[in-house]
Parts: structure tokens; sequence; C-alpha cells
């Protein structure tokens, strides 16, 4: 039985490995199950044993690329740590670093920014839809967090300050998988990253000196 059931683990890695690289060669619309059962060596009835059908397959490989560090970051911000900004720019950051790094990520990214949501993959953008708010509202509660801190500035509430680290991070992922990997993801990535959070940090200045004195006792 245990060799069983690592065989089925092994077909399933394998059909999973398969899709990928036809969907990133010729993209999810234009290919049928038949190729990637051939690309895999198995039957069409083994993907079917494992996937219902090609978007059930296409979520599974969505949700092989997790969001940034989302647990971390709903550990973080519950704990006494301060600064809550900082814990998300960090995590921000090494999520950049990761995706730099690992080709089989860029590619299952890169298969997603292409997709043509059309009917047979509308399951996918409900799927989505469910873990962007949930990452939203982890990312909302540290953004909030900061708010109540005094370190968000009274420009921005939570909400607008995640959606605009959510639209930096997917230009930042679009512009960098789709046309040509021409910057430096990670090193000018986290630049990007660390610019918009200091414009969402409230800077605290310092109490001016007090010189309305000065001059006003009686001259040497």
């Amino acid at each position: 039985m245990r060799r069983t059931k690592a065989d089925a683990e092994e077909t399933r890695r394998k059909i999973l490995s398969a899709a990928e690289r036809v969907f990133y060669k010729k993209g999810v619309s234009g290919t049928t199950l038949d190729e990637v059962a051939g690309q895999a060596g198995v039957t069409r009835g083994a993907i079917y044993w494992h996937f219902a059908n090609k978007t059930d397959l296409f979520l599974a490989l969505y949700e092989a690329v997790p969001l940034p560090h989302e647990d971390m970051i709903a550990r973080e911000i519950e704990t006494e740590a301060f600064d809550t900004l900082a814990i998300v720019e960090e995590a921000t950051g090494d999520w950049l670093d990761i995706l730099a790094k690992d080709d089989q990520r860029q590619r299952i990214l890169a298969i997603m920014l292409r997709c043509d949501y059309d009917d047979e993959m509308s399951t996918v953008l409900i799927k989505q839809k469910l873990v962007d708010e949930r990452h939203n509202a982890i990312l909302e509660r540290a953004f909030a967090r900061a708010l109540e801190r005094g370190q968000l500035k009274e420009t921005w509430t939570p909400a607008s300050a995640v959606r605009t680290l959510n639209w930096t991070m997917m230009g930042l992922c679009t512009d960098w998988l789709l046309f040509g990997r021409r910057f430096d993801l990670a090193a000018e990535g986290r630049e990007t990253v660390r610019r918009l959070f200091a414009s969402f940090r409230r800077v605290h200045q310092a109490e001016p000196f007090a010189t309305a004195s000065l001059g006003s006792g009686p001259r040497l």
C-alpha cells in the first residue's frame, strides 16, 4: 500500500511538472490534456485520476506559489514587535529575492499572467479572489496596527496602503517576467519597496529647540 501511495504521488508530481512546461510554452488555453499526458509519459486517464479537468490542474499549479510569507506576517503582527511596517516590508522584499532565484516560480507566475481567464478558467479567478482576500486581510491588520501606533501617515488608510502595495508588486513582477527581465528584480525591486514604505511612514519630528528668549536677556 505504501508503494502504491508513493507511485501515485510521483505520477501527480510528473503531471504537474509536465503541465508547467507545456502551459509555459503554449499557454493554458492552447494546451490539451493529451499534450500534458504525452509530456508526462502517462495516460489521459492518469491525469483524470488526480485532476478533474484542466482547470483543476491549473489550480494545483497556482497553489504551488504562495504569497509573500503571509503566515510570518500574521504571526509577527500579533506579537509585541513594534515596527509592523518593517515586518511587511522585509517579507515583501524577501519574496522578491525568492522569485528572482526560483525558475519554477517564475514559470508558474508567467503562466498566470499570460492566461486568458475565459469561462473555462473562471474558477481560477474565484480561487484567486479568495486567496487575495485572505492575504489582504492580513496586510490590512498589519497596516491598521501601524496606524494605531502612529507609524502610518494619516494620508494613508490601511486599505489604500494594501492596494498600492499590491499594484506595485504586480507591476514589478509583470514587467520583469513578461518583458525580458530588463532589471535586477531583487535589488531594484527591494529599492522600489523601500521607497514605497518610506512614503507610508509617518516621520516623527523632534520638538523644536526653544529659542524665543534668545537675545532678550541683558547685553554684556
